[in-house]
């Protein structure tokens, strides 16, 4: 999977606040911190520093949705990190939300006008996190 693979992916997935480019996605990968699960169709990518660990991003191509590919790169995600996993969701994200949920993730707290879509509105966004082992 390149970058201009999960760049490609992102793209169909996310417009706000924009998709990533493959640039970004190239940083990211070079950092240490930084690991990828999954593949072209849905990967997940996060960043682990000590006992947390950061969902950087969850995209799955939209041909590929409601098959189960989210919720399994969580599990891979859960069976290889301990601590505190935590992420940011759009408020009005009801899919990605009860994704979420339904992996043991908690409402935490709440980033007001978070994201901004392309038209100027603005969408909270839901602090999530999970602990995992101990």
């Amino acid at each position: 999977m390149t970058p201009a693979d999960l760049a490609a992916t992102h793209a169909l997935c996310f417009t706000t606040p924009r998709p990533w480019k493959a640039q970004e996605f190239q940083t990211l990968l070079d950092s240490a911190h930084v690991r990828l699960f999954g593949s072209s169709n849905a990967f997940l990518m996060v960043r682990t520093i000590l006992d947390e660990t950061e969902v950087l991003t969850l995209a799955t191509h939209p041909d590929h949705r409601r098959t189960g590919q989210a919720r399994a790169l969580l599990a891979q995600l859960h069976d290889t990190v301990q601590g505190r996993v935590f992420l940011e969701v759009a408020a009005n994200n009801i899919a990605a939300q009860t994704l979420y949920k339904h992996a043991g993730y908690k409402v935490g707290g709440r980033r007001k006008d978070y994201y901004r879509h392309p038209d100027g509105s603005r969408v909270d966004a839901l602090l999530m996190a999970r602990t995992l082992g101990n």
